[in-house]
């Protein structure tokens, strides 16, 4: 997408950095104008450095160009954060002496503006004026942190982080293809016990899978997230469907199945299980260095599902996930291809784990194939690899 940052002129304009390395690391055009105000609180050779784009304040550059009608006209999305409360008024009263002022006059993009400013003035009645006049006019303001602000003060009035300022603004755009689908997404990693205090795991984080869901949920689908071992995300999708092992996992698969129009296996399923647990814990002074576990396997979840729907003719699309140790980007299309065939599912997610570092990280770097031929290899936030992937989902539910 192609989007204008606006910077205004607050303590909190060095957080602009922050949400232009997260657009650009998405790979998205970041296009920065920044006011006369906010180059005192950060050079434009920063901005520049970040968003790849020339920082300009000056309407009466490239008149030719028609730059401030341009800007407005050509950008897909428009955040301003910081947003003093100068700026509000501004903006509320429709001047346009600046180039961000006249940008936002001119562009009919949606418009996420993230206000920053000391407590009292967030309160003060001319700002609620002004920021019910701007949502009056179809203009998202969000709502001001609480927190610690400039000297002693604490309140209302801190500028949200990057991510949620994002994620406000990507609320605006996001398409709801998904709209009147369900899907059926699992996240984490299952855990199988050895006795009541140990189990055998896997490093899953769930962070990919809960992107996946929040993405569809974005994009107008209902959602039903099944956790494995991960924290309680009731509040944010139509069902939550908390599960520990590979065998609960299966149990709350089989149940909705049948009801659902996507199935997202992106959970880390343990591939074994001990074949007897300890009721008791396992103590090394009565059992001595060395202890010999008798792992049996557990069944394929996925192979499983895309079994059952060809048997039973549902319509339901298969996603699954697989984790591997490439090495590099063509042996990783190769085994994502080796493991479509493998699981006859609609699409496979193949990610690179070797050395461990997509565990826990908000990263990752994937290759999707589905079985329509098409494939995307696709780096960066986990959310971007999210997003692509509702776009696979989408566009094959679509055909």
């Amino acid at each position: 997408m192609r989007i204008v940052l606006g910077v205004t002129g607050g303590i909190a304009a060095y957080k602009a950095t922050a949400i232009i390395r997260q657009l650009t690391a998405a790979g998205h055009s970041v296009q920065v104008i920044a006011t006369q105000n906010a180059l005192r609180f950060i050079g434009a050779t920063t901005l520049e450095a970040l968003s790849h784009h020339a920082v300009d304040i000056d309407l009466y550059t490239d008149v030719a160009d028609v730059k401030h009608v341009q800007l407005g006209q050509n950008a897909d999305l428009i955040i301003v954060a910081p947003a003093t409360a100068s700026f509000l008024a501004r903006y509320a009263a429709g001047i346009a002496d600046d180039l961000l002022g006249n940008t936002l006059l001119a562009t009919k993009a949606p418009v996420l503006v993230a206000p920053a400013m000391h407590t009292e003035m967030w309160q003060h009645a001319s700002t609620a004026a002004n920021v019910a006049t701007l949502r009056a006019r179809g203009v998202a303001v969000l709502d001001p942190a609480v927190g610690r602000l400039t000297g002693e003060d604490s309140g209302p009035g801190r500028l949200p982080e990057a991510q949620e300022i994002i994620s406000a603004a990507f609320e605006l755009v996001r398409p709801q293809d998904l709209a009147g689908h369900s899907l059926l997404i699992s996240a984490g990693g299952t855990q199988e016990a050895i006795d009541p205090v140990r189990f055998i795991g896997n490093k899953s984080s769930g962070k990919q899978g809960l992107a996946i869901a929040r993405a569809a949920k974005a994009r107008g689908a209902r959602v039903c997230l099944i956790g494995a071992n991960i924290a309680d995300f009731s509040a944010e999708f139509d069902e939550f469907v908390p599960v520990s092992t590979a065998a609960e996992l299966q149990a709350a698969v089989d149940q909705r199945l049948a009801t659902v129009d996507v199935l997202v296996m992106a959970a880390a399923v343990s591939d074994y299980r001990v074949s007897e647990v300890s009721e008791t814990k396992l103590k090394r002074s009565e059992i001595g260095d060395e202890i010999a576990l008798h792992l049996v396997a557990n069944p394929d979840i996925l192979k499983g599902a895309v079994t059952r729907v060809a048997a039973e003719m549902l319509s339901t699309l298969t996603v699954g996930f697989a984790a591997e140790t490439a090495g590099n980007q063509h042996q990783l299309l190769r085994l994502a291809e080796l493991k479509l065939a493998a699981k006859k599912c609609d699409i496979i997610v193949a990610n690179d784990v070797t050395g461990g570092e997509v565990f826990g990280q908000d990263t990752n770097s994937v290759i999707v194939v589905s079985r329509s031929g098409a494939s995307d290899y696709v780096e960066g936030t986990k959310d971007r690899v999210a997003d692509r992937l509702i776009d696979f989902i989408a566009a094959s539910l679509n055909t």
